[in-house]
């Protein structure tokens, strides 16, 4: 699988704009998630695919933005740390990590 890492920023400016004249910038870091697309043919080409998900995967607009860091290629029983966590303070994973389909970015 591709793991896309990503950053998200809030601008708190935005809470209180009014929508006239130009947004207040007052961004904040929010976390942010690691992708994981699933689905890869043995001989797909990783960073053409990366391409294609990382159009899925960013926007941008006055009051949120999320981009990508970073990408790794990993094997099908990766997990994030976020997910270990789970695992290991609930027992199980009740908030997965997003994934997108190789078939769905490609089709």
């Amino acid at each position: 699988m591709i793991v896309i890492r990503t950053q998200v920023h809030e601008n708190y400016g935005a809470h209180d704009w009014d929508g006239k004249g130009e947004c207040p910038q007052y961004w904040k870091a929010k976390g942010g998630s690691e992708y994981k697309v699933l689905g890869l043919p043995v001989d797909v080409d990783f960073q053409e695919v990366f391409n294609i998900a990382k159009t899925s995967v960013e926007i941008s607009d006055n009051y949120f933005e999320e981009y990508v860091i970073d990408w790794s290629i990993e094997n099908d029983r990766y997990l994030s740390q976020f997910e270990k966590d789970q695992l290991e303070y609930d027992g199980e994973i009740i908030f997965p990590e997003p994934t997108l389909q190789y078939d769905n970015l490609v089709a």
